[in-house]
């Protein structure tokens, strides 16, 4: 019979420990990201009637609302242009708790936002630039050796 050393043992043990603190530091990391999802106007307006809504969070650059229902879900509902005011006096009218985000935090929402992937079309562009000049300069060698 072959037995681990105690060298091999130690070792496992510390895998085993190492694994499990990663997996519940990613489950703690996990834990404390919120899910928003998204939401049409007349499913928010259900909501309002139905006195669900506990809270709401506008962002007026994006033009949208964070709602936390009662149930705990998270919701983020887009509003047309120059809707905010109507939106939140609805709000306020339901005694639901409503906020706006401060001009820093709203434009840095909109910096994260996606960007229609632009980057990877310039840099696919600038590769492909890169192997016509590389194929070029190859064939140029190749014809001046022949000769």
């Amino acid at each position: 019979m072959n037995r681990p050393t105690r060298g091999l043992r130690g070792t496992l043990t510390g895998l085993c420990l190492a694994l499990a603190l990663l997996t519940s530091a990613a489950s703690a990391g996990a834990a404390e990201a919120v899910h928003y999802t998204k939401e049409s106007t007349s499913a928010f307006e259900r909501q309002l009637n139905a006195g669900e809504i506990q809270k709401a969070v506008f962002n007026k650059k994006v033009r949208s609302i964070r709602l936390t229902l009662k149930n705990g879900d998270h919701v983020l509902v887009h509003y047309p242009k120059r809707g905010s005011h109507a939106m939140e006096a609805k709000l306020r009218a339901k005694r639901v708790s409503v906020s706006v985000l401060s001009e820093a935090a709203a434009n840095k929402e909109l910096r994260e936002q996606p960007k229609h992937h632009k980057i990877r079309y310039i840099a696919g562009g600038i590769v492909l630039a890169v192997i016509v000049v590389v194929g070029g300069v190859l064939l140029l060698n190749r014809r001046r050796q022949r000769d």
